[in-house]
């Protein structure tokens, strides 16, 4: 018999959140079930003078390659505990596809298409493709930040029609619990793990195509896309151009728990920061670009040089560049989609882009869809009836506590 329904199981369990958040520990006459987790790194951890001197630390930790690949390994090793990856490592395999809606651009190709990410749940986007006729093509992935319906803007548009008109195949996708990604909240206590895993799979996809060059695969995002970028950069060795935009801070963690809402910077035996996970490209091509109005404002004097003594150990300075706008705000406007351009140009080996009679990039060729014209989910292509409902129905499929939610363990 159903005594409560999922939605009250949520109320309830946001309740205990919010609580457990302010440093409250939840009890019943069985014991502890829910206690703030001090393995979390969220927000604003440090103080600007603390990130620094916690750079300068972390600097004494290593002095060469070798002891670098140590370092960064025993990182990887908590990330991958942390986000609990095992619970959802083993649905890897061919990639089951939902495509549609074809639109020939100018230079390029717009289709709407899904991947199932695992069983029962997808991950929801669009695929920009060269109309030019290639034996190899580069690939992006183009993870987006924290804006509903973010896909569908100008600026996600402009930059993945833009790099698809130049040689690459771009898959734009939505941040789980925005846009399509609707069969769970954004802020429910997995969604770093199920947007990094979603990411991985946008990968596997883009490598299962006959045409796609495996080393010339690119990606990134600006604000939480640029956490998802070096985030997966830092797993997995198959990103060869890493461009994470206004996220990399000695500092700031991420402000979501779909950034640093499970213990992947901190545990029993080591701390680290978003610096050291983005340096993990090493000795990949890797641009940062910041700007002078958010937790970036620092980078060329404060994480930029740390990375650049991770690619100084490699023998690789020539494939790591900061691209810093003192005078810009957070986001991922023209000039900094101009630098990625430039770089994925670089690095991906596409075509040179064609100059306004200023001198400037021109991304005037390109038309603003709808989103109507992009939607995957429509009345005439339903998401499949086997998909998982809600989150509840997810955390029961991976096998986690219903009860497990951002900031604290569950405990049995």
């Amino acid at each position: 018999m159903k005594i409560i329904s999922n939605n009250w199981i949520s109320l309830i369990l946001l309740s205990a959140n919010l609580l457990v958040s302010q440093g409250f520990k939840i009890e019943t006459d069985k014991g502890t079930i829910l206690e703030p987790n001090d393995m979390i790194c969220s927000g604003r951890y440090w103080t600007e003078a603390e990130g620094k001197a916690n750079m300068e630390g972390f600097s004494r930790l290593w002095n060469d390659e070798q002891s670098w690949a140590k370092r960064a390994q025993g990182i990887r090793e908590n990330m991958l505990a942390g986000m609990q990856w095992d619970k959802i490592s083993h649905y890897g395999g061919e990639t089951k596809l939902i495509k549609h809606s074809k639109k020939i651009m100018n230079g390029y190709s717009v289709e709407n298409i899904a991947i199932e990410s695992f069983p029962g749940f997808y991950v929801t986007g669009n695929l920009y493709r060269p109309i030019n006729n290639q034996k190899l093509y580069a690939a992006v992935l183009s993870p987006h930040g924290h804006l509903k319906d973010k896909r569908f803007t100008d600026y996600v548009q402009l930059r993945s029609a833009y790099l698809a008109s130049k040689g690459a195949i771009v898959f734009a996708y939505d941040m789980v619990g925005y846009g399509e990604s609707n069969q769970i909240r954004h802020k429910m206590p997995i969604s770093l793990l199920l947007q990094t895993w979603n990411s991985k799979r946008v990968l596997d996809y883009l490598l299962s195509l006959p045409e796609v060059d495996p080393q010339r695969i690119g990606m990134t995002g600006g604000s939480g896309g640029g956490t998802q970028t070096f985030v997966l950069t830092a797993l997995d060795q198959r990103i060869k151009v890493s461009v994470p935009v206004v996220q990399v801070s000695a500092h700031f963690f991420g402000g979501c728990v779909c950034e640093s809402g499970m213990p992947i910077h901190k545990a029993a035996n080591l701390q680290t920061n978003n610096v050291e996970l983005a340096a993990m490209a090493a000795p990949r091509a890797l641009l940062l670009i910041s700007n002078g109005d958010d937790w970036t404002k620092n980078t060329p004097n404060v994480e930029f040089p740390y990375i650049q003594k991770v690619y100084a150990a490699m023998g690789q300075s020539k494939h790591v560049e900061n691209v810093h706008l003192p005078n810009e705000k957070h986001d991922y406007g023209y000039s900094k989609r101009v630098a990625a351009y430039a770089f994925f140009t670089k690095h991906l080996q596409l075509d040179s882009g064609k100059l306004s009679n200023e001198g400037l990039i021109d991304e005037s060729f390109i038309d603003i869809l709808s989103p109507e014209k992009l939607y995957v989910f429509t009345s005439d292509n339903p998401r499949p009836s086997s998909a998982l409902k809600d989150e509840s129905e997810v955390l029961q499929f991976l096998k986690f506590p219903i009860s497990q939610a951002p900031y604290f363990y569950y405990k049995k």
